[in-house]
């Protein structure tokens, strides 16, 4: 519990820089920095909302929502419902205004909150868990809990361990909240006791994006 409230705190804290890194500006050193270090960021976003599709007529929950973008854009693309729950209040906030914005907010909701302890019977065509399991303790219990609420594909991401970006990252961090990284062998073993339909793991920069059909 002390875990999640320093995750949470220290996130409430960074929710606007951290909003900014999907921003629009286009200087030589933000190029530089979203290509060496933020390269997995794009990727996994890119490749959630391909994975949604067709999202159209259908549901998504987006764990670890962060600032909304992931759930903006689902159902700006024509989600009839997305539901983003982050532990947050500075994420939820930015969430709420960017759904406003865009004119969504009559099918994209935030809730602030642990998704742990999140209940009720509905269930998502797709979830979506990006940027969120490098800060979980228990990873097992997390995705289950993602699996007992998704009828259909679950993407997640895992931070690599191991090299010069997985140091420096650990180093960062150290003093901010707690940091979880993984190999793929871990990652492997997490998901074979799940006993899901299928299941993919595709190393993608610095993460690992896993796909899990239901």
């Amino acid at each position: 519990m002390e875990t999640a409230s320093r995750t949470a705190s220290f996130f409430d804290a960074y929710a606007k820089d951290f909003n900014a890194i999907y921003g629009n500006e286009n200087t030589l050193v933000n190029g530089v920095v979203n290509k060496v270090f933020r390269k997995s960021m794009m990727l996994r976003y890119e490749k959630s909302l391909a994975g949604c599709q067709p999202v159209q007529g259908k549901t998504v929950i987006d764990i670890g929502s962060g600032p909304g973008h992931y759930s903006v854009a689902l159902a700006a693309q024509g989600a009839a419902r997305v539901l983003g729950v982050d532990f947050a209040p500075g994420m939820i906030d930015i969430s709420r205004k960017r759904a406003e914005a865009a004119g969504v907010s009559d099918r994209c909701k935030f809730e602030l909150g642990d998704f742990l302890a999140v209940s009720g019977d509905e269930k998502f065509d797709y979830a979506i868990v990006m940027g969120f399991m490098d800060y979980i303790e228990d990873a097992g219990a997390l995705m289950r809990k993602v699996l007992s609420v998704c009828r259909g594909k679950a993407f997640f991401s895992f931070p690599a361990d191991g090299g010069p970006l997985a140091w420096q990252r650990r180093l960062r961090y150290k003093s901010r909240c707690a940091l979880y990284m993984y190999t793929e062998p871990q990652i492997r073993s997490l998901v074979s006791a799940l006993g899901v339909k299928s299941s993919s793991i595709e190393p993608i920069a610095r993460d690992f994006f896993v796909t899990l059909t239901v």
